[in-house]
């Protein structure tokens, strides 16, 4: 038997019409599923009626594949593909497996010869690499940084270095009601030209993109608590460029 195909669907960032954000063409796939693997099922089924799937919810199953799920439930979570059904494993916000559970499935689906097939979509890491006018060329994403103000202070610290001696630009991002918090260590532990982006609301009305050295930054700064953000660090050979 021919397995299925396992397709990687993005979901929106946040309260804004698919339209806007996801392709007709990845919209067309996710109507004519009904396995779907996903972060949080009750998103998941927000997301399918958000984007106009054809059939009662009720007759889609949504298998569930989070942070706390055990290695030993991918076979189960890939059955149905190996049984020949189509899937598409999507994310509570954005693309799945980046930043993101689904990294595991998606490699066991390719070590079972399930092909996979990565849909448009918005990425948030890239929409704020890509408007934060900091080194595109190299960077790295670090996911969390500590909570503790010591540890995290370290980590601070230790991007700085990274990027300055790789000349590369460091993405990282925290939890909404945390940003505020994060900014204020930036603001504290970071050297005054190293460039900071912020990058808040992505896709949605009140998007707010902002590049500025810390030094700027100490000056103005905004409010962020409770909205979506990501975080670009930059002090490497153009930091100080105008």
């Amino acid at each position: 038997m021919t397995p299925g195909t396992l397709y990687l669907l993005p979901t929106g960032l946040g309260e804004i019409a698919l339209a806007g954000v996801l392709p007709a063409a990845s919209l067309e796939i996710a109507h004519r599923l009904s396995y779907f693997i996903a972060e949080n099922p009750k998103s998941a089924r927000a997301f399918l009626k958000q984007a106009g799937y054809p059939q009662p919810l009720n007759t889609a199953t949504i298998a569930t594949l989070d942070k706390d799920t055990p290695v030993t439930e991918i076979p189960q979570l890939l059955a149905p593909l190996l049984q020949g059904t189509d899937a598409a494993l999507v994310s509570e916000a954005g693309c799945p497996a980046v930043a993101d559970p689904g990294a595991l499935l998606v490699r066991a689906a390719h070590q079972n010869g399930i092909k996979v097939v990565p849909l448009v979509g918005p990425s948030a890491i890239l929409l704020a690499l890509m408007a934060s006018g900091l080194n595109g060329q190299r960077f790295s994403f670090h996911g969390y940084l500590p909570v503790a103000d010591a540890a995290r202070a370290q980590a601070i610290h230790e991007l700085e270095q990274k990027s300055q001696r790789d000349d590369a630009t460091q993405i990282f991002i925290e939890t909404p009601y945390r940003n505020e918090a994060m900014l204020k260590a930036l603001l504290a532990h970071c050297a005054a030209q190293t460039q900071l982006c912020v990058a808040a609301d992505l896709t949605q009305p009140t998007e707010q993109i902002m590049t500025r050295n810390i030094a700027d930054w100490r000056r103005d700064v905004p409010t962020l608590n409770k909205r979506p953000a990501v975080f670009l660090l930059y002090c490497g050979t153009n930091a100080g460029a105008t």
